[in-house]
């Protein structure tokens, strides 16, 4: 089992890294003929080829705050209270917090993962 797994992880490797050569090659093949952007399709050999186009659109933080702070609109804002961990740390470090005092309020998480390699070169 040890063995067919690492043989088919190698495989699954390749076959991404192919299949990623072969998007980047039909997304060239797009731009070329449509340009970029715009979504398309064609059908070769009976399959067809299609390529969507996800827009996505996102408020830049800092100039949005600003227009609505000066709009008096405080209302649309979020104020999110974050620990700044690296901050944290360092009142650990100068001896200002002490870490025990912090123990109840950290989460720690496990996730497994596995890995095969073998132990002579291939």
């Amino acid at each position: 089992m040890l063995i067919k797994y690492y043989e088919l992880n190698k495989q699954k490797k390749e076959i991404e890294l192919e299949m990623n050569n072969l998007k980047d090659m039909f997304q060239e093949y797009f731009n070329q003929l449509i340009g970029a952007d715009r979504k398309g399709e064609i059908i070769v050999n009976g399959y067809k080829l299609q390529r969507q186009i996800r827009k996505t659109e996102k408020y830049k933080d800092e100039e949005t705050v600003k227009m609505l702070e000066d709009l008096k609109l405080n209302d649309l804002i979020q104020v999110i209270k974050k620990p700044d961990e690296q901050k944290i740390k360092a009142a650990v470090n100068l001896g200002l917090l002490n870490a025990e005092q912090l123990d109840s309020c950290i989460i720690t998480t496990y996730s497994p993962a596995i890995t095969v390699k073998p132990l002579t070169p291939r």
